[in-house]
């Protein structure tokens, strides 16, 4: 117990000082002057100023995902708060530790639909986590605490927490008690794995004959991916990523069979559709793989590990549900495995890998290159090969999304930046300048699209500001892309409000933010564009990228088929 006395303010600053908080991603208003002046009177903990609250929530949520540390975000009463709620949502769809700090009209005004005041608690109540009201200044340490523990543990997810204005009263006083150790009576996430159901999935594991390993975010979130990529080469399996999952192995691992789902590989959703057991590591079984869930997999024996019990059986029936942090389950499977008098029949391995080689070499991601036109996988594929694969990336929603996922061969866990829950358009940019903070020596690009980038394209201030100098690739196809792509296989061809029908000149528009933009046109320019973009460290690049509006993602799932049910082009099904 500290002898010093803090007002409300101070103790928030205090508190996060002690949570080791680095950066503040926020913008002010009346009901938190009282904390910006704290923040102003310290040096530890850095304010990032953004140009709205939600790119603040998506700055966060990328620190978040690139770091496995808390985010923070701070916004004021009313419209501030409410600006948040896309990238609440946005982080609790995909499981990423923030906390959100939320200003209120004072106590005695609450209901009284006083100026800017909003219930910021009940309206997120849906998309959080947890919520926490404070009403005694001096218990905000303990809430904080509270706040963080809650936010990076078990499933992670978004706190907010609000704080009325008379909380941080710079004229009252409080000692500072920051508990040592965090404990709350209704939450104890699991940890360990039942041994019954260790032994029935090991037993399931090693008697498989044709296995096939499907792992998705959770193995990124639970820092897992060196024990995951252990287990499956112990047992030499495939392996199949979400779109939240791609790190979680190396993308150019050998055993790594491509991304699965709705524009995943040939092979993955074929070895999911013939699998007899499935492996399915810190993953949902969201609609986005499934596709008709009455269709999947159904030969197959679900082994499903999650930390979070509600996951399980959620859509998919598991046949052998395990309960555990992932870190902890699978140092139980791979001991039992190590440790079983069982076999693998390495006969019927063999068998299985020649057939899923077999769909492999049909090769689903080839595409034309015909005419002058640049299609947007070269794109990322130019990006890689500048990059040599090390970037972290960034993405918005759409079509340039899935290229990304589909070209890029993510190497490393934390790499692959998106928004894939909620699929939320804006997200790329600020989430890129989160991870150019939390690693201002790498290369932090956002790949985005010409309808996406508009959303959040205030924030290039923001960059001008902090100087982060990210690089912005935007394919640019005139058009909301994946909208118009839906609306040519299923509305023939009614292209209902899908194109941009004046854009602005992104170049020009760049560089009235004081950042270099360069536009590319010709193929023959693509690689020495991106060459150039990636040459220039010291200011952001955006790269207003030209190209083919007729370009489909594929493969693509068939509405309502099975998994492996698929477009492989126009006009060509699996």
């Amino acid at each position: 117990m500290s002898t010093q006395q803090y007002n409300g303010s101070e103790l928030v600053v205090q508190a996060l000082k002690e949570l080791k908080v680095k950066y503040i991603f926020g913008y002010p208003g009346g009901s938190v002057l009282d904390l910006y002046d704290a923040l102003f009177q310290q040096d530890d903990i850095e304010h990032i100023l953004v140009r709205h609250e939600q790119a603040a929530t998506h700055m966060a949520d990328g620190y978040a995902r690139a770091t496995g540390e808390v985010g923070v975000v701070l916004a004021t009463s009313g419209p501030g708060a409410t600006n948040c709620i896309t990238g609440i949502a946005t982080a609790y769809m995909d499981s990423i530790p923030m906390v959100v700090l939320s200003g209120q009209v004072p106590t005695g005004l609450i209901g009284d639909d006083a100026f800017q005041e909003t219930d910021i608690v009940g309206c997120s109540r849906p998309i959080v986590k947890h919520s926490f009201n404070c009403r005694s200044a001096k218990d905000i340490p303990t809430i904080l605490a509270k706040a963080f523990y809650i936010a990076r543990t078990g499933r992670p997810g978004p706190v907010v927490v609000e704080l009325p204005k008379d909380m941080l009263n710079p004229t009252l006083k409080f000692p500072f008690h920051f508990p040592a150790t965090t404990e709350l009576r209704t939450y104890n996430p699991n940890t360990k794995g039942h041994s019954k159901q260790i032994r029935k999935a090991v037993t399931a594991i090693l008697e498989a004959k044709k296995l096939v390993i499907y792992s998705g975010g959770g193995i990124v979130i639970s820092n897992t991916s060196e024990q995951l990529t252990h287990l499956v080469e112990s047992l030499n399996a495939p392996i199949t990523n979400t779109l939240m999952g791609l790190g979680g192995i190396s993308g150019v691992h050998p055993n790594f069979i491509g991304m699965l789902g709705m524009h995943g590989s040939l092979e993955a959703n074929k070895a999911m559709a013939n699998a007899d057991v499935i492996l399915a590591l810190g993953a949902r079984f969201d609609d986005r793989v499934t596709n008709n869930v009455k269709k999947f997999c159904p030969n197959a024996t679900i082994v499903h590990v999650d930390v979070d019990p509600t996951s399980i059986s959620k859509t998919i029936k598991a046949h052998i549900p395990v309960v555990g942090c992932l870190a902890t389950v699978l140092e139980q499977l791979q001991t039992a495995i190590d440790n079983s008098p069982l076999n693998i029949d390495r006969s019927a391995q063999e068998d299985w890998w020649r057939q899923i080689i077999s769909w492999r070499e049909q090769k689903c991601l080839s595409y034309s290159t015909d005419g002058d036109k640049i299609k947007p996988q070269a794109v990322i594929e130019a990006i890689y090969k500048a990059t040599n694969g090390d970037a972290y990336i960034s993405s918005d929603v759409g079509q340039h999304q899935m290229f990304a996922a589909q070209y890029y061969p993510f190497k490393h866990p934390r790499q692959w930046i998106n928004s894939g829950g909620l699929g939320t358009m804006g997200f790329g940019l600020p989430a890129a300048m989160g991870v150019k903070l939390a690693f201002p020596n790498k290369e932090s690009i956002c790949v985005t699209g010409d309808g996406s980038i508009q959303m959040n394209i205030q924030e290039l201030s923001t960059c001008l500001q902090y100087n982060l100098a990210v690089k912005v690739v935007s394919l640019n196809n005139r058009s909301l892309g994946m909208v118009r792509q839906w609306q040519d296989m299923m509305y023939s061809g009614r292209h209902s409000s899908s194109y941009m029908e004046s854009l602005p000149d992104f170049v020009k528009l760049v560089e009235s933010y004081g950042h270099v933009g360069i536009r590319v046109d010709h193929i023959d320019d693509l690689q020495p564009a991106i060459d150039k973009a990636m040459a220039i460290n010291d200011r952001l690049v955006f790269l207003d990228i030209c190209v083919d509006e007729k370009e489909h993602v594929y493969p693509m799932q068939i509405k309502l088929g099975a998994i492996d049910e698929m477009w492989l082009r126009k006009g060509v099904k699996a």
